[in-house]
């Protein structure tokens, strides 16, 4: 009705106050592009996995997944019995299980980082030096024989006080040996820390700026995650979220927030026993980096669990039930990415991983086609462009890790994968390195 009519259009604003007003907004702009850009659109990685200075060897990412694999067959040989351990219903069982041996076999490692700080601990400094330069060695040999992991790196020392000195020489060192090896990898990724001051986020900025100059790399080249570990780095004195400003004064090279379950726990006076992902302390500290980073780039990863599935079957079972029940956990609350601390991790991890992206598959694939075709309606849902946004980047997130395949994913949605990217990210924005550093 009506439809055939030509409407009158009227207003009563004069073209000025239009104009005046995009120019008192024009700041506002400036900023919320400057400081949200969104997501940088690259592959997240599902995991960190931590290995001493001293005990990263040229096979260790091959090491890990062996091992792995070897616990497998050890403790949960095949479907059947790996799907009871972490109650996987029949339909998921067999899928998730031949992912996870497949993954463990072709890239048991998606992030790597060489730790410098509490998994190495105080040497002497030639034995500090002598190390950097191995992992530099090793890493660029990797990268460039194609045995690396997607993303490698270095967890250094800390700025604080008492090993600051030395934290910047084992940077200093193991960049200097990525770049006379051949140059930095797109995959290379740096952890600070132990960071409670954005102060100290600005001395690291400081340290990069002065690198790339001295090599005349492209400002930004180098960027790093920031650990999230103490209770300052949450809440200042002055109670604003400190989180929030180490952000804005990585100057744009902030790639993750990474939190350290023990060293946050311990410090707020949690009892051993019950310093673990979910407790509400941790539940709070990661909520508020998730407000903190949301819209920036910056993404956030969860910490560990210290539970090691090691010892017989009964003890393994146990240990990985709750890896599993964490990892799953964390994946319902937005935290895409964890540390796992032991080989014996790999297979839970995936299986969580790859159980949380098959469970939501169909529905997340028919409603993003539904809403590419505008035919929501249909289905008792309409979504909005950011869940629409959210859809793709789930199934995009399910094909990098592979707990989804390309095929399956194009004959549910009808979308190719530059449709999904879309999406997500219709203007990609440079990062440093790939998203990383």
């Amino acid at each position: 009705m009506g439809q055939g009519r030509q409407e009158k259009v009227a207003t009563s604003l004069a073209g000025a106050v239009s104009e005046e007003i995009c120019a008192s907004l024009a700041p506002v702009d400036a900023e919320l592009e400057r400081h949200y850009p969104g997501d940088p659109g690259t592959r997240r990685p599902v995991h960190t996995v931590y290995v001493p200075g001293d005990a990263f060897a040229a096979d260790t990412v091959r090491s890990w997944g062996d091992r792995a694999l070897a616990a497998l067959d050890e403790h949960a040989p095949d479907a059947a019995s790996f799907g009871a351990v972490l109650g996987l219903g029949d339909e998921l069982a067999g899928p998730v299980h031949d992912r996870v041996r497949a993954k463990l076999e072709r890239e048991p490692v998606e992030d790597l980082r060489v730790d410098f700080e509490d998994g190495y601990g105080p040497r002497p400094d030639a034995e500090e030096d002598e190390a950097a330069a191995r992992a530099a060695r090793l890493i660029a040999e990797a990268y460039a024989h194609g045995t690396a992991a997607p993303y490698m790196g270095i967890r250094m020392k800390c700025l604080e006080a008492a090993v600051r000195e030395r934290g910047i020489r084992t940077l200093d060192v193991f960049l200097t040996g990525l770049m006379e090896a051949g140059g930095l990898p797109q995959g290379l990724v740096l952890t600070l820390p132990k960071v409670t001051y954005a102060e100290q986020v600005t001395a690291m900025v400081r340290l990069l700026k002065a690198f790339e100059k001295a090599w005349g790399l492209e400002p930004g080249r180098l960027g790093f995650e920031i650990q999230i570990e103490t209770s300052q780095s949450i809440l200042a004195g002055d109670g604003t979220a400190t989180v929030a400003r180490m952000i804005r004064a990585a100057e744009g090279r902030a790639t993750g927030l990474h939190y350290g379950t023990f060293d946050y726990s311990a410090g707020l006076g949690v009892s051993a026993a019950h310093q673990a992902g979910d407790h509400p302390a941790a539940d709070h500290a990661k909520a508020v980096m998730q407000v903190a980073a949301a819209g920036t780039g910056v993404r956030v990863s969860d910490g560990s669990t210290n539970v090691l599935p090691v010892g017989p079957t009964e003890r393994v079972h146990a240990a990985w039930r709750l890896h599993y029940g964490l990892t799953r956990r964390a994946l319902a609350r937005a935290y895409y990415q964890g540390w796992d601390m032991h080989p014996g991790h790999l297979p839970t991890r995936y299986a969580a991983v790859f159980a949380f992206y098959r469970e939501g598959f169909e529905q997340a694939a028919t409603r993003l086609a539904r809403y590419a075709d505008r035919a929501g309606g249909d289905s008792g849902i309409i979504d909005e462009p950011a869940t629409a946004k959210a859809l793709s980047g789930y199934l995009l997130n399910g094909l990098d890790c592979g707990a989804l395949d390309l095929d399956e994913v194009h004959h549910l949605t009808g979308l190719t994968r530059p449709d999904l990217n879309h999406f997500t990210t219709p203007t990609p924005r440079p990062r440093p390195s790939d998203g990383h550093a």
